[in-house]
C-alpha cells in the first residue's frame, strides 16, 4: 500500500517515480523458469512488472551492472541486455559512507555488504524505490525500520523497498525467497 501510495503522489504531481533495479530483478526476468513453484511465481510477477517498467524512470549501479556480468557468459550477457540503456547512477563516497554505517549499525553482517551499497546508492541518489527479490537483508521487514532510520539520520530520504510483486499492488503477499 506504502509503494501504492507514493507512486500515486508523484505521478499526481506529473513525475514519474525513480525506482533502482537491484540485480535479482534482471537475474529473476532472466533466468530459466524455475521448477520451484514460488520462484517460477517470483520470475512471472517479475516478467509482469517488467512489462510495466516504462510507468518508472529506471536506475541501476555500477554494482548491478558488476553482479549481472558474474556467473555465465550465457546468462549474464542476458541481464545486461535487460538493463540496457538505464541510466547508471554513481557510486560516490556519500554512498559508501552511509553503506558503511548500515553496515555497522542496522547491523548486517559483513556478507551483505554489496546490499548495504544497493540501499546506500538508491538513498543517497534520491530515489523513490529500490526494487528487489533479496528478502535477506534489503527487503527485510525486520529491518527496514532501522535502514530508514539511518539514512534520515545520516540526511536522506530512503526509497521504498519492495518486490516487483508490491510495486504490482500485491502487497499482502510476503516475499517468499531469501536471496543473500
Amino acid at each position: 500500500m506504502i509503494a501504492s501510495g507514493i507512486g500515486f503522489l508523484v505521478r499526481s504531481i506529473g513525475m514519474k517515480p525513480t525506482a533502482y533495479v537491484e540485480t535479482t530483478v534482471p537475474s529473476y526476468l532472466t533466468a530459466w523458469p524455475s521448477r520451484d513453484l514460488v520462484r517460477a511465481g517470483e520470475q512471472q510477477v517479475t516478467r509482469d512488472w517488467w512489462e510495466r517498467r516504462s510507468e518508472y524512470e529506471l536506475r541501476v549501479s555500477s554494482l548491478v551492472l558488476l553482479e549481472c556480468r558474474a556467473g555465465d557468459s550465457d546468462a549474464a550477457t542476458l541481464r545486461l541486455a535487460a538493463l540496457e540503456g538505464i541510466p547508471v547512477l554513481a557510486q560516490t563516497q556519500e554512498a559508501e559512507e552511509l553503506a558503511a554505517t548500515l553496515l555497522l549499525e542496522v547491523p548486517l553482517p559483513a556478507r551483505a555488504a554489496a546490499d548495504a551499497l544497493h540501499i546506500a546508492v538508491a538513498a543517497v541518489h534520491g530515489v523513490s524505490f529500490l526494487v528487489t527479490w533479496n528478502c535477506t537483508h534489503i527487503a527485510n521487514a525486520s529491518l527496514r525500520p532501522r535502514i530508514e532510520t539511518l539514512c534520515r539520520r545520516s540526511g536522506y530520504e530512503p526509497p521504498v523497498i519492495c518486490t516487483p510483486r508490491e510495486l504490482l499492488g500485491e502487497e499482502d503477499e510476503p516475499c517468499a525467497t531469501p536471496t543473500s
